[in-house]
């Protein structure tokens, strides 16, 4: 019998979303496998001859790493019920061009603000990181969540003064994604839910928070009072009205 496909993550991950929420759109059976963070190294890495992020998809005898790679696998796949990019040349470049952009200008910056906010509160913090994590390793990670706490303020380089930066930078993507919407467009690209759509409101969850969100997020009423004012702030904008419809249509 075969082996079932595994999609690793972070759980809370919006690119662990991103990947997720497109193989459930394209109804590809898959066992979710998630590790808290750091303690995902050891099976990210695993058959990969480099890097340990998540997501990591294991299906048909392959490892594909990385969000945009197991897009692309849907894409080519004959059985995916749903693709992520328009048949038309055209519009896949601009599909693919806003997904490059969501990417690399705007999940690293709502990842940022939002364990920003998070990581100064514990049991949010836990409650983020710990849905569906085995309970050898849960419990392990509740002894070091302080230690990971630290590293990743490190790592990522949390700080008020980069919140403060990453703000901009998300204020930015809004404001492009608000501009395209001005002349009324359903979608990001062409008449169709594509790639752009998809990463756009996955990886803008972390500041807009919904409630459809394939792993339990803190909800506006949970959420810390400084964390609420940035995500009520993003909902009012066109964008995070989009991210939020895009939820409530498609997921």
């Amino acid at each position: 019998m075969a082996e079932p496909n595994r999609l690793i993550t972070i759980a809370p991950s919006h690119y662990c979303e991103k990947a997720r929420w497109a193989l459930q759109l394209a109804d590809v059976l898959f066992v979710e496998e998630s590790h808290p963070p750091l303690l995902h190294l050891r099976a990210a890495g695993k058959g990969r001859s480099s890097g340990h992020s998540t997501p990591v998809l294991v299906a048909d005898g392959r490892v594909i790493p990385d969000s945009t790679d197991i897009l692309e696998w849907l894409q080519d796949r004959p059985e995916s019920s749903w693709r992520p990019y328009p048949s038309d040349a055209g519009q896949r470049r601009e599909a693919a061009d806003l997904e490059e952009l969501f990417d690399t200008r705007l999940g690293p910056h709502t990842r940022r603000l939002a364990y920003f906010y998070l990581l100064p509160h514990r049991a949010l913090f836990l409650q983020s990181v710990l849905p569906g994590v085995g309970g050898g390793e849960s419990s392990l990670f509740k002894i070091i969540s302080p230690a990971v706490a630290f590293l990743m303020r490190r790592g990522m380089n949390i700080n008020p003064a980069s919140a403060v930066r990453s703000a901009e930078r998300v204020d930015e993507v809004f404001s492009t994604v608000s501009g395209l919407l001005t002349d009324g467009r359903r979608y990001l690209v062409g008449s169709e839910f594509s790639a752009a759509d998809l990463t756009f409101a996955a990886l803008a969850a972390p500041v807009v928070l919904p409630a459809a969100y394939g792993s339990p997020l803190p909800s506006l009423e949970e959420a810390p009072d400084d964390m609420r004012l940035v995500v009520e702030r993003y909902r009012a904008t066109p964008a995070g009205g989009f991210a939020l419809k895009m939820y409530r249509e498609h997921r």
